[in-house]
């Protein structure tokens, strides 16, 4: 009889934090409400991940679309809160290093100012968190791909010249995404990170994100495992 078979973990893990609205309205209270818990949650599945061995995290923290189809007074809520909770979430861990993917043109100067002094202080550290904020899939790509010709790679071909765009694109050392996790029972991808996140895993949640649980990540974990062992039988 054969030894039992590796569970594998996934390396890099995206998540997409749905549902903080319709948490916060199905308890009676308003959608900034469900927003800040949905931001002090991060910290704790932050947290299950690296003590998990997970490290590359992908955030889908505030896209394009959502800037521009939200109120401004939603939006100017979910840049204060992306001030305020995430670098000091971040610098409690003291375990990951920050990266951000997306326009910071569109944020305001607070928000801006207290993004790039959590790359900056977080530099060096074990774990790598990339944080799309004012995300747009398309701009991702377009920008991977001028960087990589601005390089010479229109000389490369195949695998080379995905190779040259992929390490261009902005995040940490683990470029490929194995496992992406959308919450609230939302069963599309939203343009969450499409390069990086083409091979992935793919598994959603029913629960909303304030809900998600540490039990629910380690089922997410284990059908990531059970699916991956399949591939290899």
């Amino acid at each position: 009889m054969g030894g039992a078979v590796e569970q594998p973990l996934p390396r890099h893990v995206g998540i997409v934090m749905d549902g903080n609205r319709r948490w916060a309205q199905a308890i009676g209270q308003t959608a900034g409400f469900g927003h800040r818990a949905g931001a002090d949650h991060l910290g704790d599945a932050l947290e299950w991940l690296r003590t998990r061995g997970v490290d590359h995290v992908s955030v889908f923290v505030l896209s394009v679309d959502n800037i521009r189809k939200r109120s401004a007074q939603e939006v100017g809520h979910l840049f204060g809160l992306i001030e305020s909770v995430l670098p000091a979430t971040i610098e409690r861990s003291q375990h990951w290093q920050v990266h951000i993917s997306g326009d910071l043109a569109l944020a305001p100067p607070g928000a801006r100012r207290a993004l790039r002094r959590a790359v900056e202080l977080s530099r060096g550290r074990a774990g790598q968190l990339t944080l799309g904020i004012g995300y747009d899939p398309h701009a991702d790509i377009v920008a991977g791909v001028r960087a990589a010709l601005a390089d010479g790679a229109a000389e490369l071909d195949g695998e080379d010249l995905v190779r040259a765009i992929g390490e261009r694109l902005p995040g940490g050392p683990v470029r490929d995404i194995d496992l992406v996790i959308r919450t609230s029972g939302e069963r599309r991808i939203s343009g969450f990170f499409p390069w990086q996140a083409a091979r992935a895993e793919i598994v959603f949640s029913p629960k909303m994100w304030p809900a998600f649980t540490e039990a629910d990540l380690d089922a997410a974990l284990a059908e990531y495992a059970r699916r991956r062992v399949a591939v290899r039988i």
